[in-house]
Order: structure tokens, then C-alpha cells, then sequence
């Protein structure tokens, strides 16, 4: 290994420890089944906004914004719109009446509303399955970084990333997990800041150069909108994806069940609206310098990098060394948030529905929680594994696309008509679920459909999301007689606030 991949290193190692390190202090606060889940409902909103922030910014935050819009230029700025203009929906729509449903999972909340084990049971699969899909580039984007970090083989960052993940997981699940998806947040924001902040210095000190004459010219960019009404309608596809799929991400909705009550889980969803706000700043900065200096990183196909690789384009030498290390840590830290919160949320389900059977009644819910967390991390490592080149961003968007067809329905008329049925629910879940997944698992197959196919099948949600709405109302409507006798109760107790007595868990 060169000295010139000693800070990246370091960073990799430093960042590895703290997570560790805080993941074990944390574990002294976790003793009961309700912090392994929901930290026993009591994480104020400026902590639970700053794990939330953590958890969220991805891979495809951290790395995949700049190569996207390197790449396709100012439409691929939906990506990060969408994603934060999301949780403006999660808001208005979900956010308190979810918190007041004193559910532990999204299983919970549907067994709950529409007193089904079936629905429950499909819900826990949809659960999984979109954990699973959104874990696999956090895993892959691992690998990217380290091997152009220190020059690691592609499998070392999924396996360090997911060994970490295992050892702070089971060691004191959603309360321990807290603590250090707050600090990875500050982390990431101050590794992707303070490098942008002297790299702009860097250009201005070169005399501001202008785009490269690659970078103006055809063949350059495919944005998302070009191409007639195949580009448009692919944008449109992609909003809504990335509007609505927030709701139905299983790591984001298992966040708001730890907040004390819902006034609570609305100021949390206003203060990660500042927070991601503020992040989201600075990919774009990345992006403009990477027209300027990453000429040779398009042509080789390494957009996904640029946010490593611009500090040693742009300023050679140990300064240039020292920034790579700093963003490295910061997109190390961006992996192992969003892998943590995405196991915490299938490990839920997992442990309520698969493990506790499999260990038998008298094991711990601990012993049934630590199994559980076994099995959702190494499964989608695995799967990164063995496939192959995977585009951060765009794998993240179609998990996106599945939450959005499948949970964001289920959410919405759950929580707002009382004429949803079980019937209703299972026919939609089955419908958005089938349509979005199977798009879904064509693309990470390598399907590549020409024309309209293709379009329809790399951005579903535009027909997906209203599919599977349109079958859960009809069906409903179809078996109105199947509806809950208490969900008239049970609506009053979403949308009755904690301060008049009503709704409380």
C-alpha cells in the first residue's frame, strides 16, 4: 500500500472506532425489549432529527448526487429535492398520526389498523425486501470507496461495513444506534463542507476556470428529461418515487416511533428538513468542480467517485491526501448509518415474525433480536457481493420507487379513510409490491429494455404508485363489509393529539 492511501486509512480506522466506541457506551442505556426497538420512546427531536439525518444520507447522498450530476447535469438535481421534499409529505401526511399509533413496526401498524396477520405477514415481506434492496449499494458503495481510498479489493469495505453494522446492532439495538447516527451526521456534514469550502478556494486561487470543452459538448450529459416524452415522463416517474417513497422506508417511518408523542414527531420532521437542507448544499459544488477537473473520470466510467477523487485532481500532495481521508470518513460513516438504521428496522420485523418462533418462547427477545440481525445484514452483503456493477444513486431511487408503491398507500389510506379493508390492503400491497419489485429486480439483473419498455421499467413509479393505489380503494370498496369495526376508534386515536388525553401509548 502507497503513503498515499495512509489517510484514507486512518480515516476508515478512526471513523470504525467511534462508531464502535459509541455504539458500546450507548449499549449501557439498552436493558429492555422497547429500547432494542424503539429506544423506549423517548429520544427528543433534535437528537432523533440528527440520527435520522445520519441514517439517511446515504451512499447515494454522499457519493452518488455529484457523479449523477457530473454526469447528467442540473435535472439530476431532483435527486436531492425529491429526497429532502419528502419528508415535507411524511409531515403533513404520516409523521404524528404514525407516532400515535404506538406501534414498534410498519407490521405492527398495519395488524393494528386493519386487524389482519395477513396483511401483517405481507407487510413484514415488503419490509424486508426494500431493506434488503436499499442495503445492497450502501454495501457496494463500501467497496467503491476503499478501493479508490487505499487501493482495497472491491469485497473489503461490504464486509467491513457489515461486520461493524453486526456488532453495534446486537449489541444494543435502536438505543445504541442513536447515538451514533447522530454523530455520523455532524461527521458527514463536516467531511463533505470543509473539503468543498477549500477546493472552491483551490478553483478561485486557479483563476476560475470554466467548464471543460467534454464537458459542454454532445455526448457529455443524458439528462433525465432528455429524450421527448421517454425523458419526460421518466423525470415525472422519478419525483414521484422520491416524494412519496420517504414515508414507506422502513428505516426512516421506525424512526418516528421513538419520539415521546406526535407534537413531538412533527418538530422532528421540521428539524431534519433543515438538516438535509443544509447537506444537500454541497454535492452540487462537487459536481460544478468535477465539469471543470473530472474529465477523465467520466470518460472512464467513475462518476460515482468524483467526491473521493476531486480533492487529489484539484490539489496535489499531502493537502490533497489529507482532504481524500477526511471525505472518506465521511462517506465510511455514510454507509455505516444508513446500513445500521436499514438492519435496525428488518431486524424489528424479523425478531417479531421469523426469529422468535425459530429460538422457541423461553430465548430472550435479545437472543431472537441478535439472530434476526444476523440474517438481515448477511443476506443483502451477499447479494453485493456477487453482482456486479451496481449505480448507487439509481439503485437507491428504485427502492425508493418500492416503498412508494407498496407502504406510501398503505400509510395514506390507512391513516386518512376508514373504508380501507384487509382485502383492499393485501390487493394493493400485492399490486404496487409486484409492479415496482419486479421492475426493480430487472434492473439490478442487468435488463436493459429498449425504448419505452426500458423507461417504464427503470423509473415504475409513475404507473406503479397509482396502480397499487387505485386497486387497494377499489377493493375496499369491493368488500366494504370487511372493514374493522374499530377503525372509526382507531382513526380518532391517529389524529387526537396527546394533550387532550386520547392516544397515548
Amino acid at each position: 500500500m502507497s503513503t498515499d492511501a495512509v489517510p484514507g486509512l486512518v480515516a476508515v480506522l478512526a471513523v470504525t472506532v467511534a462508531t464502535v466506541a459509541i455504539g458500546t457506551w450507548g449499549l449501557r442505556f439498552s436493558r429492555t425489549t422497547s429500547d432494542f426497538f424503539v429506544a423506549s420512546r423517548t429520544v427528543r427531536p433534535r437528537l432523533n432529527a440528527s440520527a435520522i439525518g445520519g441514517e439517511y444520507l446515504s451512499a447515494a447522498s454522499f457519493l452518488g448526487i455529484a457523479g449523477l450530476l457530473l454526469v447528467g447535469g442540473a435535472d439530476m438535481l431532483w435527486y436531492p429535492v425529491g429526497w429532502t421534499a419528502g419528508y415535507l409529505v411524511l409531515l403533513v401526511l404520516v409523521a404524528a398520526p404514525l407516532r400515535r399509533s404506538g406501534a414498534y413496526t410498519l407490521p405492527d401498524f398495519a395488524e393494528a389498523r386493519l386487524g389482519s396477520g395477513w396483511v401483517r405477514a405481507a407487510s413484514s415481506l415488503l419490509v424486508v425486501g426494500v431493506g434488503w434492496l436499499y442495503l445492497v449499494p450502501q454495501f457496494k458503495g463500501a467497496g467503491i470507496t476503499l478501493e479508490s481510498a487505499i487501493g482495497a479489493p472491491a469485497w473489503v469495505g461490504p464486509v467491513i461495513v457489515g461486520l461493524v453494522v453486526l456488532v453495534n446492532v446486537m449489541s444494543g439495538g435502536m438505543r445504541s444506534i442513536t447515538f451514533v447516527q447522530a454523530f455520523q451526521y455532524w461527521l458527514k456534514l463536516t467531511a463533505i463542507l470543509l473539503p468543498a469550502m477549500v477546493l472552491v478556494i483551490v478553483w478561485w486561487g486557479d483563476g476560475s476556470p470554466g467548464a471543460s470543452a467534454l464537458s459542454s459538448g454532445p455526448g457529455w450529459s443524458d439528462p433525465v428529461a432528455g429524450g421527448g416524452g421517454i425523458g419526460l415522463y421518466s423525470t415525472y416517474s422519478l419525483i414521484i418515487a422520491l416524494f412519496l417513497g420517504t414515508m414507506g422506508l422502513p428505516h426512516v417511518v421506525v424512526r418516528f416511533y421513538t419520539n415521546p408523542d406526535g407534537r413531538g414527531a412533527r418538530r422532528t420532521t421540521l428539524a431534519v428538513l433543515a438538516l438535509l437542507g443544509l447537506f444537500y448544499v454541497w454535492p452540487p459544488v462537487y459536481a460544478a468542480l468535477g465539469r471543470v477537473y473530472g474529465d477523465q473520470l467520466v470518460r472512464d466510467g467513475h462518476a460515482d467517485v468524483l467526491v473521493l477523487e476531486l480533492p487529489r485532481l484539484m490539489l496535489h500532495g499531502f493537502g490533497g491526501e489529507l482532504l481524500t481521508g477526511l471525505v472518506t470518513a465521511g462517506a465510511f460513516a455514510a454507509f455505516l448509518s444508513t446500513a445500521s438504521g436499514l438492519t435496525i428496522a428488518v431486524s424489528g420485523v424479523l425478531t417479531q415474525d421469523v426469529t422468535t418462533r425459530l429460538v422457541g418462547e423461553r430465548a430472550s427477545v435479545a437472543t431472537a433480536f441478535r439472530l434476526a440481525t444476523a440474517i438481515a445484514v448477511v443476506v443483502p452483503l451477499l447479494v453485493a457481493l456477487v453482482v456486479g456493477e451496481v449505480g448507487v444513486a439509481q439503485s437507491v431511487g428504485l427502492a425508493f420507487a418500492v416503498a412508494a408503491s407498496t407502504f406510501c398507500p398503505l400509510l395514506v389510506l390507512g391513516i386518512w379513510w376508514r373504508g380501507l379493508t384487509d382485502a383492499g390492503a393485501l390487493a394493493g400491497l400485492a399490486a404496487g409490491g409486484l409492479g415496482a419489485g419486479g421492475a426493480a429486480v430487472l434492473n439490478l439483473a442487468g435488463v436493459d429494455a429498449p425504448g419505452w419498455t426500458g423507461a417504464l421499467l427503470a423509473q415504475p413509479a409513475a404507473w406503479s404508485v397509482p396502480l397499487a393505489f387505485a386497486v387497494m380503494v377499489t377493493v375496499s370498496l369491493a368488500t366494504a363489509g370487511r372493514a374493522p369495526a374499530h377503525a372509526r376508534r382507531f382513526l380518532v386515536r391517529l389524529h387526537t393529539p396527546e394533550t387532550l388525553g386520547a392516544g397515548r401509548s
